[in-house]
């Protein structure tokens, strides 16, 4: 019951499951997943959070960057079927299509280089 109400809990917000439909792709930086949803990184993480403690997701850090990419088929059976079911689902919304055709560009760009016009960005933001 309890993995049930977890990914209920993910999957009743359409940023979330924007996410989940673009990790399809493959493993994102969350700066990807910024320049995706023009979220501010700290919400993305919240958002990330919930995915991960619905087992949803899986993270891995590398240095300074935070990488995220679906549950793999070791994920419990329920979360393999609430997955597979949300995306089959949207696999035609058209939100869901022009996110797939943006995130193509933004998976041409270094992640590394989304991150610190990111953060550049914050930091003028800050100074002003």
């Amino acid at each position: 019951m309890r993995d049930f109400m977890a990914i209920t809990k993910a999957l009743a917000d359409e940023t979330r499951v924007r996410v989940l439909l673009a990790l399809q792709r493959g493993e994102l930086c969350v700066c990807q997943i910024v320049e995706l949803t023009s979220l501010a990184t700290s919400t993305i993480s919240k958002h990330m959070s919930i995915l991960k403690q619905a087992r949803l997701v899986e993270s891995r850090k590398e240095g300074r960057w935070m990488y995220y990419r679906l549950a793999d088929d070791q994920a419990p059976e329920v979360v393999r079927s609430g997955l597979d079911w949300a995306l089959r689902s949207l696999a035609r919304d058209p939100k869901v299509l022009n996110d797939k055709k943006r995130l193509a560009a933004i998976c041409n760009s270094d992640p590394h280089e989304l991150c610190a016009a990111r953060e550049s960005g914050a930091s003028t933001r800050r100074k002003r």
